[in-house]
This record gives C-alpha cells, structure tokens and sequence, in this order.
C-alpha cells in the first residue's frame, strides 16, 4: 500500500511542503504537450497504455497521470487533488490515491488542471477538468470522480457539468467520491475559506452569474449518487459544507450520502487512514 507525503494548505505539523517532484519524470515519448483532448489520437493512446503521462493541451499544466490494473478493470476513478485551488498544490497529492486504486482493480486518471497563480480560476480550471474528463469517452463501466477539498467541489461540479453549452458533450460521470469538499463556493466565500480562495478561483463574489456555472450546491440535485466523506474535526474546510450539501440534495431529490470518519482534513487522502479504508468501501459497493 502506497503511503501519502504530499499535504495540502494548513497541514497542521507545519512541516511538510507540498510535494511537486513526481511529476517531473520523463514522459512516454507519446504525451506530447500539444495533444489536444479533442484528438480522437489522445483517448486512442490512452486507451492503449497501462501507465504513463498524456498532456492534453498546451500548457505544463494540462496533463494526466494514468495507471492501469493489472487485471480486467473495475471501471474508471478520476482523482482530482486539492490546494485550494492554487497553483502550489500538485497532483502529487492524488498520486498515492491512484496507484492505491490501480492496486485494486480500478483505472486511475490522476488530474492536474491549471491553478490559480498559473494560469487556472474560472473558467480555465473548470475547462481543465472537463478538457482531461473528455479523454475518457472510449473507457467502458463506471466513471467516478473523486476529489479532495477543492478536489471535492471540481469532482462534484464535473457531474454537472455537461448541462452547460461549454462543457457539452464529455464522459458522463456516474458517481462521485466528495472527500471534505467545498460544495458551497458562496459559503465559502463569506467564510474566506483557504484565505479567500474562492474570491481568487472566481474572480468575483457570490452574486456573479458565473457562480451558475460553478458552485455545485446551485446544481442540486444530481442525476447521478454522491458521497460526502468529511470529518467533524477539519480545521480546513467545515463539516457544514458537506452536511449543508447532502440536506438540500436529498431534499431535492437526489441521492446524497454524508459519511463522517475520524482524521481531520488529511485522513481522506492518506492511505493507511480509517477514512479511506471507508471510502474504498463505498468504491467496493460500486462496482
């Protein structure tokens, strides 16, 4: 089992930095850099590869990190890290995740998109994610997106976004894996969580159309199950934005689970935790 060292903002030993080298080994001589997601040439690769990297536009940013199973595949995970939305925070994050799941049986698309301070806020992060999404078309069974803090909002968007014009027309996602996410982008603005991250990542406050388009509390209810995995104890991102989100969802209709586990904001995305042995559970149940 792989163990997890990277840590997002306010990792409470004050210690560790965020880790970024992972990324930074030389890719298959096929993840080329101008590979647009539209390229029926880049979905075919990745649907020839087991493992590797695949940019999916221009820019350092644009890429994905696949690992396949060894084994006949369970269905797709698309892990997208957290940060805050800022361009510090990597997807070395959600490396350890990946290759957990690829151990499991599932494909892992580990998602970097860019971020504020290098190029990313609204709409280019939200392209991003859609633009790496859109790779997955050809893949057959499930395709779960999960996500932490700002993962967790981008994982929990990604299920809606095909509703809007810009985004039509990508890989539908059938479940997705909320790990304390921020749902609210309004709460989160009046809270100032992550130091105001959701003014930078929007560029504007809550009143602004463009919040529409973003904020996954404003597209309940969903067509498609979500689990919201927080703990009572984050010190990062309040308990409320997901016990907030599963009461409007289920009021609405939809199929909205809360799981409390213990570990503050971390114990999600750490391996060995009691957090995530309960989310592969619930990756178990779907398939």
């Amino acid at each position: 089992m792989v163990l997890l060292s990277g840590m997002c903002p306010g990792d409470p030993q004050g210690t560790e930095q965020p880790r970024s080298d992972l990324h930074h080994v030389q890719a298959p001589v096929w993840a080329s850099r101008h590979t647009g997601a539209r390229d029926p040439n880049a979905r075919r690769l990745l649907a020839r590869s087991m493992t590797g990297h695949l940019s999916y536009g221009p820019d350092p940013s644009q890429w994905v990190e696949l690992h396949r199973p060894d084994r006949p595949g369970r269905g797709v995970v698309a892990v997208i890290h957290g940060g805050f939305w800022k361009a510090a925070y990597d997807a070395s994050l959600g490396q350890p995740l990946a290759l957990d799941l690829a151990a499991r049986g599932w494909t892992a698309l580990n998602v970097e998109y860019r971020r504020v301070g290098n190029g990313g806020g609204f709409p280019e992060t939200f392209d991003d994610v859609a633009a790496a999404l859109a790779l997955l078309r050809d893949e057959t069974g499930p395709l779960v997106t999960l996500g932490h803090s700002a993962g967790g909002h981008l994982a929990t968007w990604a299920a809606a976004r095909t509703r809007f014009d810009r985004w039509a027309g990508g890989a539908e996602v059938t479940h997705v894996v909320s790990q304390a996410g921020v749902l609210d982008l309004s709460a989160a603005h009046a809270d100032a969580l992550g130091s105001g991250a959701a003014q930078e990542l929007m560029g504007e406050g809550p009143g602004h159309p463009s919040y529409s388009l973003a904020d996954p509390t404003r597209h309940v209810p969903l067509d498609v199950p979500v689990w919201c995995v927080h703990a009572r104890d984050d010190e990062e991102v309040p308990f409320s934005q997901s016990a907030d989100y599963v009461t409007r969802a289920t009021a609405a209709g939809a199929r909205a689970e809360l799981v409390e586990v213990p570990g503050g904001h971390y114990g999600v995305i750490d391996t060995r935790t009691e957090a995530w042995a309960r989310i592969v559970e619930i990756l178990d149940d779907i398939a």
